[in-house]
C-alpha cells in the first residue's frame, strides 16, 4: 500500500508540476482563446492543446465541470500526454465523450501521421460517466488496461493501430454497443469477445484474420458486421444465429463458399460478397437483391492443377475494391490485385514480399512542384502517391494509369514517369483500351514513389558500342544519327527526341511566305562529352525545300544548349553536305562552346527541380531569306511551348452566388458552353490568351465581390490555378460581398493574373485595350453580378433570408447546410443505395448515376444527395425525411449526427449561414417570411 501511495503521490507531483508548466507557457504569450462552447472543449486542432487544458484546469474555470465531450489531438509529448489525461477524472468529471486521435498532422511526403499515444493512464478508470472513446491513428500495440474497467463505455474506436491482439478482459464491457478495430494486425479473436450480448455494429475490416470462431454466433444483438479485407477462406454456419444482422460485409477476402443458412436471416438488407474466390453460390443466395457477387470468378472451372494429386490447392490471388474512405491495405506473400477508387489498378504476383507489408496511396493535386515537365511534355493525368518508398519489392508490381487520351498523337508517345533515386524517368509504357475515351498506361514497377502519366515527342535511346551504330528515329525517319567504329572506347547511351514542327505558323510568325523548318532535333549522351570519331547527323530539309533548288544562303542550322535562351548559328561551323532531301552534317560533341546572345524572353516557367533527363542540345535547320534568324527562332520556340486558351466564368441559374471559373483550351470553348449553358449563366469568353502548359495563374474577385471559403488554394482571396492542357481547369466557388443587395445589385469582376494582383486593379474599361503577351501579369477580366435579394422587395417584407437552393428544413425541425449535406456525403460511403431508396429514389435513377460517375463513388453519393435535396427545396419535412432514410438504411450513426446539427440552436445555426453566406451577420432566427422566401434573382 505505501509503495502504491507513494506511485499516486509521485503522479500527483508530476500532473502538477506539468499544469504549472502550462500555465507559465500561456501566461507568457501562449494566450488561451475562448475555447468552451457549452458542453463540448475541442483542442484537437489547437497547438499545444495539452498545455491549454492543464492551463484550464489549472484555473479551476467553472464551466469544466459541464464538459461532456473532449477533444484532444495525441501529435503532443508522450509524457504530457500522459500527464493531462491523469487529471481529467477529476477536472471534467462528467466527461461522456473522449476523442484522443492522430492523424492530424502530415509528413513531408504527405502521408497522415499517427499519434504518439501508447497507452493510458490507470487513472482514466475513474471517469464513470464515460460512454465514447475513440483512440483511432495511434501507435498502440496492445490495449490499454484501463480500457476494459469502463464498464460504461458503449462505443470504443481502435482503428488505425498496431494492434496484433486483444485482451480476454474485452467481454467485460456490459454496454458496448459499437466496436472498430480497422486497420490493425490482428490474427486472432479473444472468446470472450463473442459474449458482449449488447453489441451491435462490429467493424474488423483491414485485418489479418483468416478464421472465425463458432462462438461468433453468440452475438444476438449485432446488426452489422464489416470483416472486409480480411483472409478468411470459409465461414462457420452458426452465422445463422445472428438474427439481428441487417449488414455483413465480407468483400475482399479469400472465401470459396458461404453457408446458404445466410439467406434465412430475417432483417438482412446487404450481403457484399465481392472479389472473393467464389466459383459456386446456393442458390438462395445467388437470386437474392440484396447480395453483391461482383469480381468472383462463378461458373468458371477451377484451374487445372499441376502438382500431383493430394498436393494442397493454393487459393487464387486475392482481390481487392477500395473505397474512397480508405487508403490504405494489406499485401501478403501471396499477392493481391487492387482497384482504388480513383480507378487505378496494382497487381502485386505471389512472392512480390516475403513478409505483410501495408500499402498506402494518396492523389496530389498537379502541382508544378511534383510534375516535372519537359518543354513538349503535356500531363494527362494527376498525380499517384505509393508509399512506402523505396521498398524494393521481389517480383515487379504491375500498375494501371487513367489518363485522358491526347488530342495531338503524331509523333509523340505516352509513358508513365516515376520518380527514383531523386530523379525523374520514364518507365516502358504499354497502353490499353478498356473502351472510347477510357485509356489505361500499363508498366512494371519495382518499387513504390511517385507517379504520373505524361504525353512527350517519341524518343529513342541506344547503347553505342565500340563498333559503332546506327540510331534512327521512329517518329520521324528521315533523322538518322551515325556512330562510326572507334568513335567510342568504353559503351556509352545516347538518346535522342525528335519535335514535330507544324509548318502552318511559321510563315505567319515570321512575315515571310516561304520561310520553313525542320524537325527539331535533341541529343544527350552519357560519358564524356566528346566522341574520339566525327558523328554524321542527318536531318530533313525543310519542308517544300530540295536539294536541287535551294539556295544555300538561306539555309541556316541553328543550335541551342539550355539553360541559354539563345539560339546561335553554327552553319559556317560545319561542313553541310546537301542531297535531294536531306542534310548531313559532322560533330564530334554534342555541347558546343558558344557564348549565349542577351535575350529578353522571359524566363521559362518553373517545373520540378528534379530533371528529368539532361538538359538536351538542340539542332533545328531553318529555310528563310531573315538575317538575324536567332532572334526569330526564339519566337519560333516560344510558339511551339504555348497553348492558344480561353477564361470563362458562369454563374449558376438557380444561385448565382455560386461561380464556375474554367480554363481551357480554345478548341474546346464552343462544346464546353453547350455543355454548361443549361445550368450556368454569364459573359462571353475572354479573348485568347497564351499559357504554357503548368503554368500557375491566379483569379481574383473584385469590385465589391469576395469569395467566400477557407479553401486550401485560396491566397489573400486569389483563387490559386495551374494550367495543363488535358486536364480539366476548373473550380466552382461561393461569392459574397459586404455591399447591401436589399436596395440593388452588385455589379463586379473576376479578373486573372499570371502572378501576384498588382496593386493598381485595371478598371474594365481598361482591361479590353491592355497588351496581354507573356509580359504582362493581366491576362482577362469578366463580369460577375449578384442580383438584388427579392426578399426585400415591397413593405412589410423586412429582412427576409434569401435561401439558396440547396438549403433543407424549417424553422420547426431546423436547417441543413450545404456544409452540411457534404459532411453527410462524406460518410455514406457505399450505403448511399439503400439510403437513396428509402428517400423515394427511382431504382432507374440510380443506375443512371452509377454509371455516369462509375469510377467515382464520392461523385455518385454527391450527385445523389444534392439532386435530392434541389428537388426538396422549400417543402417541409425534407430534413425529417433525410433522417428516417438514414435509420431506415442502418445508418444510425450519421442520422444522429444530423440531429445533433439541428439542435445546435439559434446560434449554430447562425454561424453556419453566415459560413456559407446565406445571410448577413445580424441575422435574427428564421422566421416563416424565411421559409417562403424565392430563390435569388438570376443574373
Amino acid at each position: 500500500m505505501a509503495a502504491v501511495a507513494e506511485g499516486l503521490e509521485t503522479e500527483s507531483a508530476a500532473v502538477e508540476d506539468a499544469a504549472r508548466d502550462a500555465a507559465d507557457a500561456v501566461d507568457a504569450g501562449l494566450g488561451v482563446p475562448p475555447l468552451l462552447a457549452g458542453n463540448r472543449l475541442s483542442l484537437d486542432l489547437y497547438p499545444r492543446g495539452c498545455h491549454r487544458l492543464l492551463h484550464l484546469c489549472a484555473q479551476q474555470v467553472p464551466q469544466l465541470l459541464e464538459v461532456e465531450f473532449l477533444q484532444l489531438s495525441s501529435h503532443e509529448d508522450p509524457w504530457l500526454l500522459e500527464a493531462t489525461l491523469a487529471r481529467l477524472p477529476w477536472s471534467l468529471p462528467r466527461l461522456r465523450s473522449l476523442v484522443l486521435k492522430g492523424g492530424q498532422r502530415r509528413n513531408a511526403l504527405g502521408a497522415c501521421l499517427q499519434g504518439s499515444l501508447t497507452t493510458l493512464p490507470a487513472s482514466l478508470s475513474g471517469l464513470t460517466h464515460l460512454a465514447h472513446l475513440d483512440l483511432s491513428f495511434n501507435s498502440l500495440e496492445t490495449l490499454p488496461a484501463c480500457v476494459p474497467q469502463m464498464c460504461g463505455l458503449s462505443a470504443l474506436l481502435l482503428s488505425h493501430n498496431c494492434l496484433s491482439e486483444l485482451p480476454e478482459a474485452l467481454g467485460a464491457l456490459p454496454a458496448l454497443t459499437f466496436l472498430a478495430i480497422t486497420h490493425n494486425r490482428l490474427e486472432t479473436l479473444p472468446t470472450a469477445l463473442w459474449s458482449l450480448s449488447t453489441l451491435q455494429r462490429l467493424d474488423l475490416s483491414e485485418n489479418l484474420l483468416d478464421t472465425l470462431p463458432p462462438e461468433i454466433g453468440g452475438l444476438s444483438s449485432l446488426a452489422e458486421l464489416n470483416l472486409a479485407s480480411n483472409r478468411l477462406q470459409s465461414l462457420p454456419t452458426s452465422l445463422a444465429g445472428l438474427r439481428s444482422l441487417r449488414l455483413l460485409v465480407l468483400h475482399s477476402n479469400l472465401l470459396a463458399s458461404v453457408p446458404a443458412s445466410l439467406a434465412r436471416l430475417p432483417l438482412l438488407t446487404r450481403l457484399d460478397l465481392r472479389d472473393n474466390q467464389l466459383r459456386d453460390v446456393p442458390p438462395e443466395l445467388l437470386d437474392a437483391p440484396f447480395v453483391r457477387l461482383q469480381g468472383n470468378p462463378l461458373g468458371r472451372a477451377p484451374p487445372a492443377p499441376h502438382s500431383p494429386p493430394g498436393t494442397p490447392v493454393v487459393p487464387e490471388m486475392p482481390r481487392l475494391l477500395l473505397t474512397s474512405d480508405v487508403d490504405s491495405f494489406p499485401v501478403t506473400p501471396q499477392g493481391c490485385s487492387v482497384t482504388l477508387a480513383c480507378g487505378v489498378r496494382l497487381q502485386f504476383p505471389a512472392g512480390a514480399t516475403a513478409t505483410p507489408v501495408t500499402i498506402r496511396y494518396r492523389l496530389w493535386l498537379p502541382e508544378p512542384r511534383l510534375v516535372p515537365l519537359g518543354p513538349h511534355d503535356s500531363l494527362l493525368s494527376g498525380v499517384l502517391e505509393l508509399q512506402p518508398h523505396g521498398v524494393a519489392f521481389l517480383q515487379e508490381v504491375g500498375l494501371w494509369l487513367l489518363f485522358v487520351p491526347p488530342r495531338a498523337r503524331r509523333c509523340r508517345e505516352v509513358v508513365v514517369r516515376t520518380l527514383s533515386d531523386n530523379s525523374w524517368s520514364d518507365l516502358e509504357t504499354h497502353l490499353e483500351e478498356e473502351a472510347p475515351k477510357r485509356l489505361w498506361a500499363r508498366c512494371q514497377v519495382p518499387h513504390f514513389s511517385w507517379f504520373l502519366v505524361v504525353s512527350r515527342p517519341v524518343s529513342n535511346t541506344c547503347l553505342v558500342p565500340p563498333e559503332g551504330t546506327l540510331l534512327c528515329s521512329s517518329g520521324h525517319p528521315g533523322v538518322k544519327v551515325t556512330f562510326p567504329p572507334g568513335a567510342t572506347e568504353e559503351p556509352r547511351h545516347v538518346h535522342m527526341q525528335v519535335v514535330h514542327v507544324g509548318s502552318r505558323g511559321l510563315p505567319a510568325l515570321l512575315e515571310e511566305p516561304e520561310a520553313a523548318a525542320s524537325p527539331l532535333l535533341c541529343l544527350t549522351q552519357s560519358g564524356p562529352p566528346s566522341f574520339l570519331q566525327p558523328v554524321t547527323v542527318q536531318l530533313p530539309l525543310p519542308p517544300g525545300i530540295t536539294g536541287l533548288s535551294l539556295d544555300r544562303s538561306r539555309l541556316h542550322l541553328l543550335y541551342r544548349a539550355p539553360p541559354a535562351a539563345a539560339w546561335d548559328d553554327i552553319t559556317a561551323q560545319v561542313a553541310l553536305e546537301l542531297t535531294h532531301l536531306y542534310a548531313r552534317f559532322q560533330v564530334t560533341r554534342f555541347s558546343w562552346s558558344v557564348l549565349p546572345l542577351a535575350s529578353s524572353v522571359p524566363p521559362h516557367p518553373p517545373v520540378c527541380t528534379a530533371c528529368l533527363t539532361p538538359q538536351l542540345p538542340r539542332y533545328w535547320l531553318w529555310y528563310t531569306t531573315a538575317t538575324c534568324v536567332g532572334g526569330l527562332a526564339r519566337k519560333a520556340w516560344e510558339r511551339l511551348r504555348l497553348h492558344r486558351v480561353n477564361l470563362i466564368a458562369l454563374q449558376r441559374r438557380r444561385d448565382p452566388e455560386q461561380v464556375l471559373l474554367q480554363c481551357l483550351p480554345r478548341n474546346k470553348v464552343d462544346a464546353t458552353l453547350r455543355r454548361l449553358l443549361e445550368r450556368y449563366r454569364g459573359p462571353e469568353p475572354s479573348d485568347t490568351v497564351d499559357m504554357f502548359e503548368g503554368e500557375k495563374f491566379f483569379a481574383a474577385f473584385e469590385g465589391g465581390i469576395d469569395v467566400d471559403a477557407g479553401r486550401p488554394d485560396c491566397v489573400e482571396g486569389r483563387l490559386r490555378f495551374v494550367f495543363y492542357s488535358h486536364l480539366r481547369n476548373v473550380k466552382e466557388v461561393y461569392v459574397t460581398t459586404a455591399l447591401d443587395r436589399k436596395a440593388q445589385a452588385v455589379r463586379g469582376q473576376v479578373s486573372f493574373y499570371r502572378g501576384e494582383v498588382p496593386e493598381e486593379v485595371p478598371e474594365e474599361a481598361e482591361a479590353a485595350r491592355q497588351k496581354k503577351g507573356m509580359d504582362t501579369l493581366w491576362m482577362a477580366t469578366l463580369p460577375i453580378k449578384l442580383p438584388r435579394l427579392r426578399g426585400s422587395e415591397g413593405p412589410g417584407h423586412g429582412a427576409s433570408l434569401s435561401l439558396a437552393p440547396l438549403n433543407l428544413g424549417d424553422a420547426e425541425t431546423g436547417f441543413l447546410t450545404q456544409s452540411n449535406l457534404l459532411t453527410v456525403a462524406g460518410r455514406l460511403g457505399p450505403d448511399w443505395p439503400a439510403v437513396a431508396l428509402h428517400l423515394g429514389m427511382p431504382y432507374h435513377e440510380l443506375q443512371r448515376i452509377r454509371h455516369e460517375f462509375r469510377d467515382d463513388l464520392d461523385g455518385q453519393i454527391r450527385h445523389m444527395l444534392f439532386s435530392w435535396a434541389e428537388r426538396q427545396a422549400g417543402r417541409p419535412g425534407a430534413v425529417g425525411l433525410l433522417v428516417q432514410a438514414l435509420e431506415q438504411s442502418d445508418r444510425q450513426d450519421v442520422a444522429e449526427e444530423v440531429q445533433a446539427i439541428l439542435e445546435l440552436g439559434r446560434r449554430k445555426y447562425q454561424e453556419g449561414i453566415q459560413r456559407t453566406s446565406l445571410a448577413p451577420g445580424d441575422l435574427g432566427p428564421p422566421g416563416p417570411s424565411a421559409l417562403q422566401s424565392p430563390e435569388p434573382a438570376q443574373a
